[in-house]
This record gives C-alpha cells, sequence and structure tokens, in this order.
C-alpha cells in the first residue's frame, strides 16, 4: 500500500495517524497472550481452560502450589488466573464456557478450604 506523501515527499499526517492506529491494534489484540507468557504468571498446562471445571481447579492449584514466580498466596495466584482468563476471554466466551469458569472458582475455593 502506498502512503499518501506531500509535495515534498513525506507522508502526510492522516497517513501516519493511520498507521499508528494499525499498528496499536495489533498489538492490543496480542496483550493477553504476552502476558500470559512472559509475566510472573503461573505455568499453566495446555489447554487447562477447555476441561471441565473441576479439573481446572484442580490444575490451577498444582499449578500455584508449584509456581517459584508467584507473589502472593497459591490460591490468589490460582483465582487471579482463572479471574484473568474469564475478563480477556468476554464475550466470547460461551454461556457454558461461563458456567464452567464460574463452577471451576467455587471449586477452586472449596480445594483451597475457603468456602
Amino acid at each position: 500500500m502506498k502512503k499518501k506523501r506531500d509535495n515534498e515527499g513525506r507522508s502526510t499526517p492522516a497517513a501516519r495517524r493511520k498507521s499508528a492506529t494499525k499498528r496499536h491494534a495489533n498489538s492490543a489484540r496480542r496483550w493477553s497472550k504476552s502476558v500470559s507468557e512472559h509475566s510472573n504468571a503461573l505455568e499453566l498446562e495446555p489447554s487447562v481452560f477447555t476441561r471441565a471445571p473441576a479439573a481446572i481447579a484442580r490444575s490451577l492449584k498444582r499449578s500455584a502450589e508449584q509456581s517459584s514466580r508467584r507473589k502472593a498466596s497459591p490460591f490468589r495466584s490460582a483465582m487471579s488466573m482463572l479471574t484473568f482468563y474469564e475478563n480477556r476471554a468476554g464475550r466470547n466466551l460461551s454461556p457454558a464456557r461461563k458456567r464452567a469458569v464460574l463452577r471451576a472458582k467455587e471449586e477452586l475455593r472449596k480445594l483451597f478450604g475457603r468456602e
């Protein structure tokens, strides 16, 4: 795609704004993936959030207790990861998966003895 240029060969302000907006949109779309891969988040098992609620809770508990990178208690780290998933999925989370995530939160509280 050719950029619009003024008479002196410089790109126009409108063209610069458009390309900056496009760059921002691409990086914003991948923000949560970057956080999951490079932050001090838990090391999760593959496809953990596609499992049954009890299996999700057990896996998060196991990951939180084994993690040496966490900054909070295992319960808070596991619950934070579950909430992070729920919030980042947003409207793309089907009603069935939303219910599974909420049940996984209840199950996680039970596993840690926090009814």
